[in-house]
């Protein structure tokens, strides 16, 4: 979201706990016990992570995915947002896959107080 170096260092920097806000859609329709799973945080491999965020939201009106995510007639899918405040490797992805979710596609929509709201595909804002 940046080309500044020491303004990514600071975004990136795991002791600064920058808040990261993904839409994510799963496979399946979680229960609200299933989502306070993910805001009390998720025990991976490489230990327990942070509480989150999460809620779940109607279908955002994303770009086309290519390829687009294969779709299931009989497996039900829904959207979740999720902020984090750590950046462990693939944790999105590892956080709904441990709940029995598993996440289908993936979009970082904010970091901070940076957003891609509003900013149409392959376009940029000074900010």
């Amino acid at each position: 979201m940046t080309d500044d170096g020491r303004q990514q260092a600071r975004i990136s920097d795991p002791k600064f706990k920058t808040p990261k806000t993904y839409l994510a859609q799963i496979e399946g329709e979680p229960d609200e016990a299933t989502l306070e799973k993910l805001r009390r945080g998720v025990r991976l491999k490489d230990g327990l992570t942070l509480p989150a965020e999460v809620e779940q939201i109607e279908e955002p009106d994303l770009w086309p995915r290519d390829p687009p995510v294969r779709y299931r007639k009989s497996v039900p899918d829904c959207w979740i947002k999720l902020t984090i405040r750590e950046g462990k490797n693939r944790q999105v992805r590892r956080m709904t896959a441990a709940v029995g979710y598993p996440t289908l596609r993936l979009v970082r929509w904010s970091i901070g107080d940076w957003s891609l709201d509003g900013i149409p595909p392959g376009a940029w804002r000074e900010g």
